[in-house]
């Protein structure tokens, strides 16, 4: 298995330490994610060989359709993984958006779906659906949006959440966006195994990874279909495993008590499986945050989303993303503090190891070619 690799556009704002928030919780960083900023991580991120950089989206952060589109011409290769939440744009709608996207960046759209988890936040974009609701209507969406990509024939569509008639896109994407998806709770199962080309989970122990990857393929085989499958997790990687953990503990050293306070108090609010998932791991205490070898729950003390991290040296770090790669994760969708300089540390560190062994290649760069030396001696001379 071919592993690609993805990295993260923190359109909150960057910083040296944790940045506190998300998922429904104000978050800023005291490196500010201007768009100057934003197009240095890109560029990072292209050097490096990461495939796409994902963008995420909500009230607590920059819009992802806006800011990927005005990173297009700053790259080349780089694709943009951009977040988008049925309901809150209508299907045709965004079906029409994918296409203008792809053509002007020359096929360099992936879609995140998120159908979203935190009531009070959808409330204020004007959605009051209920959780089992939201992941209906996200059925629906996809469906619309699936249908459109593929037709020639106007698609009319009469669902519980989704009405449209004689829908039709003039111009339809080439190639078609890859649809990115996750979701731990029961509703979740059957719209990522009918719709999803790639199912995410956040990450966990491998046990409790492989047990919803196989949750996953059995919906999956129902539908007659296989899905590929993605890990979202952060990374401390160094050159020693003692110079990592004492990052992951100055990063620790740097949480102020009254940000996990209010963090948590706000993702208690929560609908998401996932997230609560993710606050079981640390149980807000800072006491046990290594939870599985390398495996560190410390950034979900203050971050809303994806809250554990790979700590360790470059070698460690590249064993654990075997491990999950064994289960078969595929994507691995990376982050870390600050991302500009994280990006080359994981870069330049795990990626050459994993190219090694056989499971990584750079997407844009060319095979190394056999150098000549000039004016050398013939062998009949």
């Amino acid at each position: 298995m071919t592993l690609s690799f993805h990295w993260f556009l923190p359109t909150y704002g960057d910083s040296r330490g944790l940045v506190a928030g998300g998922h429904g919780t104000f978050m800023s960083g005291d490196r500010p994610a201007t768009l100057r900023y934003l197009n240095q991580i890109g560029a990072a991120a292209e050097d490096n060989g990461f495939e796409a950089v994902l963008t995420p989206t909500g009230a607590w952060c920059e819009d992802a359709w806006l800011t990927t589109a005005m990173m297009v011409d700053t790259t080349e290769t780089l694709k943009f993984l951009v977040a988008l939440r049925p309901g809150l744009v209508s299907p045709t709608l965004a079906a029409q958006m994918a296409g203008t996207f792809q053509r002007h960046s020359q096929g360099r759209l992936l879609l995140n779906v998120v159908t979203g988890g935190e009531p009070h936040e959808q409330q204020a974009y004007g959605d009051f659906l209920d959780k089992e609701q939201r992941y209906a209507r996200t059925g629906e969406f996809l469906h619309v949006v699936k249908e459109l990509w593929n037709s020639h024939e106007p698609i009319t569509f009469e669902g519980e959440h989704i009405h449209v008639r004689d829908a039709l896109l003039s111009n339809r994407p080439d190639p078609i966006p890859p649809v990115f998806f996750g979701g731990s709770s029961a509703p979740a199962g059957p719209v990522a195994a009918r719709y999803a080309d790639t199912y995410l989970t956040w990450g966990e122990p491998l046990l409790a990874v492989s047990r919803k990857l196989e949750w996953i393929r059995r919906l999956a085989v129902d539908q007659g279909r296989v899905l590929d499958y993605g890990l979202r997790i952060h990374v401390i990687s160094r050159d020693t495993s003692e110079e990592a953990w004492a990052e992951a503990d100055r990063l620790l050293q740097g949480i102020d008590p009254a940000d996990v306070e209010r963090v948590q108090a706000s993702l208690a609010r929560s609908e998401s499986e996932g997230q609560r998932r993710m606050s079981e791991l640390h149980g807000g205490s800072t006491d046990r945050l290594e939870i599985a070898p390398n495996l560190w729950a410390g950034v979900g003390l203050v971050r809303g989303g994806a809250g554990t991290a790979l700590v360790g040296s470059h070698a460690e770090v590249a064993e654990r993303l075997i491990e999950y790669s064994k289960l078969g994760i595929q994507h691995f969708i990376l982050s870390g503090y600050p991302h500009l300089e994280e990006a080359y540390w994981f870069g330049e560190g795990v990626l050459p190891i994993l190219e090694r062994k056989g499971l990584w290649s750079h997407p844009s760069r060319p095979a190394a070619a056999p150098v000549a030396t000039p004016f050398a001696a013939s062998s009949s001379s």
